[in-house]
């Protein structure tokens, strides 16, 4: 069964860092594009990051792409986001997910997600 683990998350002040760690199993890491995602409340999730399946293409999100970055590690079946320069509005629950097409940042193209990760920024 596929599992997708977020781990990292937690409490920061604006300004500072966090890496985000998802780890997978239950499926064959290298065939899927890999995203994360995030929800606040009363938000849509909406897409941050995705990267290919060796790691070679990535895509963050305009709002996102100096701060955020995205990378994996096929060997551990992980994917990772560091996050630098947080601000409050990036508070949100993160969500790993995966899918089996590739360059998509929506939500209904992906096909396993996580449970999340709670990100607290505050100011």
């Amino acid at each position: 069964q596929v599992q997708l683990v977020e781990s990292g998350g937690g409490l920061v002040q604006a300004g500072d860092s966090l890496r985000l760690s998802c780890a997978a199993s239950g499926l064959t890491f290298t065939q899927y594009t890999m995203g994360w995602f995030r929800q606040a409340p009363g938000n849509e999730r909406e897409f941050v990051a995705h990267i290919n399946w060796n790691g070679k293409v990535t895509h963050q999100a305009d709002s996102m792409q100096d701060r955020f970055t995205i990378s994996r590690d096929n060997a551990k079946n992980t994917v990772y986001l560091e996050m630098n320069k947080l601000k409050p509005e990036d508070s949100a629950v993160y969500y790993c997910a995966a899918s089996s097409e590739s360059g998509y940042s929506t939500v209904r193209n992906y096909d396993y997600w996580g449970q999340g990760t709670q990100v607290t920024v505050s100011s």
